[in-house]
């Protein structure tokens, strides 16, 4: 989609769009809540400045990190436009490869023709696939374009390394009491907004804000669906009283009461930590309760499918060994269904986590081995246990006296396996729960055999 943005004057029919798009500012310097990336200098600054047009030193490529409603969108458009860059649009939600490359030639055959440079934005860019993805970089990398993606998840995870490498991220905040409050007063007075026709009590005020949950799109389609409720959707009449909005107003015409929670902010990882010790702590429904406060506050899937592996092998581990692979297969069965039926997927895999027998033995095993490893504890690799595909490896000694498992009693052959300088160290030690209960009686009978072969 190729745009020209925010005419200053407002065609016919304009105030009929919705209010959060008629309010969306046209300059950076109208943006609240972003001081921290807008300084003078910034990459967005650069961007903006119609002086990066052609400039080898601006970003090529910017990804914008946040939670929704904090801004992505619009401040690719006022980049776009105070640039004097031609726009184009599109989602990752609903682009494939052939859209991306439509509109990399279109960028580029602009840019050759015409001289004219292009924004590529692209929304939600962290559900792109891998060769969606790839497509991008010749583009970027020959500044056929400057990329600008949005993304609500963190970009080290969603984002290729290649692409990654080359962009700037630009991590925005979600917007605070006072941000959210300015765009209200703006929305109720402003020409393009509400134009000074309905006022709002402090009450309601704090009430909108509190449902949006730092979201200004949010804040302000409260503030119209409030609007509308007291004007009746009709011009005041001359001489006519504002209509007032309170927060019984407010409390009508919100379809639910938001779930506090922002996916990048601490409620996410309050939330998220709660579900996970839920787990491990086998409170099968204060996981539930999580999960469900998750998923509707709109948290991908796929990142609480991912959580739920993990707490099966941190917290369940080998007490329940099959419960790693009900997860992979409910991680997997997620990312092939999606919502809103992979709730039940998730389901499933919560409770089988929660009601696992729990063991920590396994990660503090690996955890123990690697702090030895960083220490230094390497030492030799014994000779028996070395390859020796050569003669001459052979006449160092490699492979000798080597004792093949299998032909040994019960499979365990009494031979050395640690580097002399590790001999006694143990690092995994299971529990009496679950299948560990088993394990802890088999590793001490084969502990006992290797530790003869040890002392000798």
């Amino acid at each position: 989609m190729t745009q020209d943005l925010f005419d200053a004057t407002q065609a016919p029919g304009e105030f009929t769009r919705p209010l959060a798009v008629r309010m969306r500012p046209s300059t950076l310097d109208e943006v609240v809540g972003q001081d921290h990336v807008l300084g003078e200098g910034s990459p967005l600054r650069q961007l903006a400045n119609p002086s990066s047009r052609g400039s080898l030193s601006s970003p090529s490529a910017v990804i914008l990190f946040g939670p929704p409603g904090v801004g992505k969108t619009t401040l690719a458009y006022i980049v776009a436009q105070q640039s004097g860059r031609v726009f184009e649009e599109l989602s990752a939600v609903t682009s494939g490869v052939k859209d991306v490359r439509a509109v990399l030639q279109r960028a580029h055959d602009r840019l050759v023709s015409q001289g004219r440079e292009t924004v590529l934005f692209i929304d939600e860019v962290h559900r792109f696939s891998k060769s969606q993805q790839d497509a991008l970089l010749p583009s970027v990398e020959n500044r056929d374009v400057t990329f600008i993606g949005a993304t609500t998840e963190n970009p080290s995870f969603s984002v290729i390394a290649p692409l990654l490498s080359r962009s700037v991220v630009v991590r925005l905040a979600s917007l605070g009491v006072e941000d959210l409050a300015t765009l209200v007063s703006r929305a109720l007075e402003d020409e393009r907004g509400l134009r000074g026709e309905v006022r709002a009590t402090p009450q309601a005020v704090d009430q909108i804000i509190r449902l949006a949950s730092g979201d200004a799109r949010k804040t302000l389609t409260l503030l119209e669906s409030a609007a509308g409720a007291v004007t009746g959707n009709a011009p005041r009449k001359k001489g006519a009283k504002r209509p007032i909005i309170t927060p019984e107003v407010v409390g009508r015409v919100a379809d639910a009461a938001a779930v506090r929670y922002d996916k990048a902010g601490d409620d996410h990882y309050d939330v998220a930590s709660a579900f996970i010790k839920s787990m491990r702590g086998s409170d099968v429904d204060a996981s539930l309760h999580y999960l469900a406060r998750m998923l509707r506050a709109g948290e991908d899937p796929r990142f609480i499918a991912r959580r739920i592996m993990i707490a099966s092998a941190e917290e369940v581990g080998m007490a329940a060994p099959q419960i790693l692979q009900v997860t992979v297969a409910a991680a997997q069965g997620v990312a092939m269904i999606g919502m809103p039926e992979a709730r039940i997927i998730l389901s499933e895999a919560v409770i089988a986590v929660a009601t696992a027998p729990k063991s920590n033995a396994s990660y503090n095993a690996i955890n123990q081995a690697l702090a030895d490893v960083d220490a230094g504890l390497i030492g030799e690799v014994p000779l028996h246990l070395r390859n020796a595909p050569t003669s001459l490896m052979k006449s160092w000694g490699n492979h000798e006296g080597y004792q093949y498992a299998h032909d040994a009693p019960g499979a365990v052959a009494a031979q050395q396996y640690m580097p002399d300088e590790l001999v006694g160290h143990e690092y995994y030690h299971p529990n009496d729960r679950g299948y560990e209960r088993e394990i802890g009686q088999r590793l001490a009978a084969i502990r006992a055999i290797l530790g003869k072969a040890s002392a000798q």
